[in-house]
């Protein structure tokens, strides 16, 4: 098995991550938001607007180590990151401009308290026209990405990791599940799913 990446101390601070960002959008219209997995099924906010989109130059993948929500750090779970490459179907999330500060804020808080994340403005194609939404990526030089790991190996995991939100085999059959609500194809996702069927993980 290819063991995970050992914690680190996160060298950046999530603060002057989310100033940066702040200037970025100008903080005047509205703001969107970029889903490709929980924010999908469980995005803590009501949006003023959804739409389905497509951003080039990224693809999700299950590469990113989990010591605290889906696993612990003597068993590591995993969950899905954006990483570089390919590219990737979710959803974009339009925030009314007078209420996305404070919904920024909170996001931030989700995603982003210890800095793991390289956040980023990607151009989403949308049915209605391309957007700039925030994204939250992963770069390959994080500490918590795990590179490549083979199927024992992420088999061991859906069976073993657990944290404070629950399992990753959960968090996987979930990510799934609304990726087909949404029409959205994936197929690693259906591998890795079809593959914890196979080792009796799932019914």
């Amino acid at each position: 098995m290819r063991t995970l990446p050992s914690p680190m101390v996160p060298h950046r601070d999530p603060e002057r991550l989310l100033h940066h960002v702040r200037a970025q959008w100008g903080g005047r219209g509205d703001l969107w938001v970029f889903g490709y997995a929980s924010l999908i099924w469980r995005p803590e906010f009501e949006p003023d607007e959804q739409r389905p989109a497509f951003v080039h130059g990224y693809h999700r993948a299950l590469r990113m180590v989990s010591r605290i929500n889906r696993g612990t750090p003597e068993r590591p779970g995993l969950v899905f990151a954006l990483l570089s490459g390919g590219a990737c179907r979710g959803l974009v999330y339009r925030i009314d401009a007078r209420r996305a500060h404070d919904e920024l804020e909170r996001l931030w808080a989700r995603e982003m308290p210890t800095g793991v994340y390289d956040p980023r403005w990607l151009e989403c194609r949308t049915p209605q026209g391309p957007v700039r939404a925030l994204a939250f990526t992963l770069s390959r030089r994080s500490p918590s990405y795990t590179g490549r790991l083979g199927d024992d190996a992420i088999v061991e995991i859906l069976r073993e990791a657990r944290g404070r939100y629950g399992t990753t085999l959960d968090y996987l059959v979930r990510t799934a599940q609304a990726l087909r609500h949404h029409g959205i194809a994936d197929r690693e996702i259906e591998r890795l799913v079809a593959l914890a069927r196979r080792h009796r993980l799932l019914d």
